[in-house]
């Protein structure tokens, strides 16, 4: 892990290519992060969007107006570390999510549930091999 807070390292936000379904992300971007460093606490993104306006380029041509605005997206699992429970869920709360208890409760049940459909499809078909992932 670097110790250096000025490093050098820049994250690039990748996406994979292809169907959703099957895919490693789902869909969702990832950031590969070399050996020797960690994710990012924070993450800070500029939004670009057209104002609808035009001006001049170096050409006469028309180009599109666009306005910058600077965004900060922070590590919720960094978060849930440096703050109390009732602070990071009213944090959780603010970005319109359930409380950490109520979210792990949903996440285990759909695990149960994948893991019961598991055992089923091996005790139907007569699978020995076949291994729960």
């Amino acid at each position: 892990m670097s110790t250096n807070p000025f490093r050098n390292w820049m994250p690039e936000i990748m996406y994979e290519e292809g169907p959703a379904d099957g895919s490693l992300t789902s869909s969702l971007p990832f950031i590969p992060v070399p050996v020797n460093e960690s994710m990012p606490m924070c993450l800070f993104i500029f939004e670009s969007k057209e104002t609808g306006e035009v001006e001049p380029g170096p050409e006469g041509e028309e180009l599109p107006v666009t306005e910058m605005e600077l965004h900060q997206y922070a590590d919720m699992n960094f978060l849930k570390t440096k703050l109390s429970l009732a602070t990071y869920n009213e944090i959780r709360a603010a970005l319109g999510l359930e409380p950490l208890d109520a979210a792990v409760a949903k996440i285990q049940v759909f695990q149960n549930f994948k893991k019961e459909k598991h055992q089923t499809a091996k005790q139907l078909f007569n699978i020995s091999n076949f291994k729960h992932k």
